[in-house]
């Protein structure tokens, strides 16, 4: 269609509403489009007189239709450039640029069609160029009318954003309100528990340093009292022994049984000091372990002639079983003979019947040694209490103790970094396990 008098330019803003309907445009759009058009031929028409007006429907690279208008005017544009006279034509549509085609300086926008629009085949194009061609362009009243009526519908559409904006707004701050609100409730809540927290830490420490005290008070009377109770026990012992002497005076049976009671009774007390002592020592860090390489194998020979004198059951035996040479690990020989030997004296002696076995693996991380009995087992909720001080399991197969070998052990094996764990249930006996790694690590 051609512009080229003031009126047309009414024709092609009626045209452009009509294209826009048939297309599928939203309502918003045929009007953008529409006012966009218009203000463009105004442009064209005082500029160089008119231009020729092709509407075209035309798919972008990713699939999606566009409505295009190209405005080729009648004379060339001013230095082949365009700029609207309004800044807000451009807005009013998706692009709008100027560009050569076919050697004429074309004036081209475009408006996308939404992807719900229905089809436009080649049938349907046909027949919407059928319907533009039959309608008659309608009068300037009619089409100022059309733009009035276009006017206020777009007036009352912006009333009624601008009453849901307000209300949104209201709502965002009521809103807004609310978690401020919360978020100072958050806030104070936050800070008082801090302050409990601070709170509870500071008294955490302070418990700490009261029980280090304590702890350092308790191993330093252990040693002063195991030191100064030793001499006199061990006085005890000695003169018990000097008058069951043959070649004292001697004793009638009776003297015999008292004197016998007096030298266990004494033994039991200097075996009670002397687990004592190690056990402060232990505590207060005064074992610095002397590393070596040992030999298990002799050692373990060691602890089987050492333990077969010691009092056991007739139907106990002990069971020393060789580990594979070689069978060496980096660690203090003495200690780790001290932790095994006590092992096997309890195994001894809460085992009425069936044995005592020592056995060595090696591992890929270190050596696990195993100490295993027949005895009556232990409980598996007293598996940690048994390493508590002076504790000892209670029941009928209670023996003579103090309750001090075990922990003492465990402390022993820590020196010696490896670990202490018991396996036991009642009646399918005992296993302690140490595992110490093999370069003493």
């Amino acid at each position: 269609m051609t512009l080229r008098v003031e009126q047309d330019i009414f024709v092609v803003r009626q045209r452009g509403r009509e294209v826009a309907v048939a297309v599928g445009l939203e309502r918003q759009d045929q009007v953008r489009i529409a006012t966009a058009l218009s203000e463009v031929a105004r442009d064209l028409l005082r500029a160089v007189g008119g231009a020729d007006v092709a509407f075209a429907i035309v798919e972008s690279a990713d699939g999606r239709r566009h409505l295009r208008v190209d405005l080729t005017p009648v004379t060339p544009l001013p230095g082949g450039r365009y700029e609207p006279e309004s800044g807000a034509v451009a807005r009013l549509v998706d692009t709008l640029s100027v560009l050569t085609v076919q050697r004429d300086t074309v004036v081209r926008m475009s408006r996308r069609v939404p992807a719900t629009a229905r089809a436009l085949t080649a049938e349907r194009l046909a027949e919407l160029r059928a319907q533009l061609v039959e309608s008659a362009p309608s009068t300037v009243e009619d089409e100022l009318a059309t733009q009035n009526l276009q006017l206020v519908s777009a007036l009352d559409e912006v009333r009624s954003q601008r009453d849901e904006l307000a209300r949104l707004n209201e709502e965002l701050e009521q809103t807004n309100r609310g978690v401020m609100a919360l978020y100072q409730q958050l806030t104070d809540e936050l800070e008082a528990t801090n302050r409990g927290v601070v709170a509870l830490y500071a008294e955490l420490d302070e418990k700490s340093a009261q029980l280090r005290t304590a702890s350092e008070s308790k191993s330093r009377f252990l040693a002063n009292v195991s030191h100064e109770l030793r001499a006199p026990v061990t006085a005890i012992i000695g003169l018990a022994r000097l008058l069951a002497d043959s070649a004292s005076d001697p004793l009638t049976t009776e003297q015999e049984q008292q004197v016998g009671l007096i030298r266990s009774s004494a033994s039991d007390l200097l075996t009670l000091v002397n687990e004592l002592l190690d056990l402060a020592k232990a505590e207060s860090g005064r074992i610095e372990p002397e590393w070596a390489e040992v030999d298990l194998r002799a050692l373990f020979g060691q602890l089987r002639g050492t333990l077969r004198a010691l009092p056991a059951a007739e139907e106990v035996d002990l069971v020393v079983e060789e580990p594979a040479a070689p069978a060496t690990v980096r660690t203090d020989e003495v200690l780790l003979a001290q932790v095994l030997r006590n092992l096997l004296h309890n195994g001894m002696k809460f085992t009425t019947r069936g044995e005592v076995r020592l056995r060595a693996e090696q591992r890929p991380d270190g050596w696990r040694l195993t100490v295993s009995d027949t005895g009556p087992g232990i409980p598996p909720q007293l598996h940690d209490r048994v390493f508590e001080e002076f504790y000892q399991v209670p029941g009928s197969s209670r023996v003579g103790g103090t309750g001090l070998g075990l922990p003492y052990a465990r402390r022993l094996v820590n020196l010696l970094g490896g670990t202490l764990e018991l396996a036991s249930e009642p009646g399918l006996g005992s296993t302690f396990t140490v595992w110490l790694p093999s370069d003493g690590t």
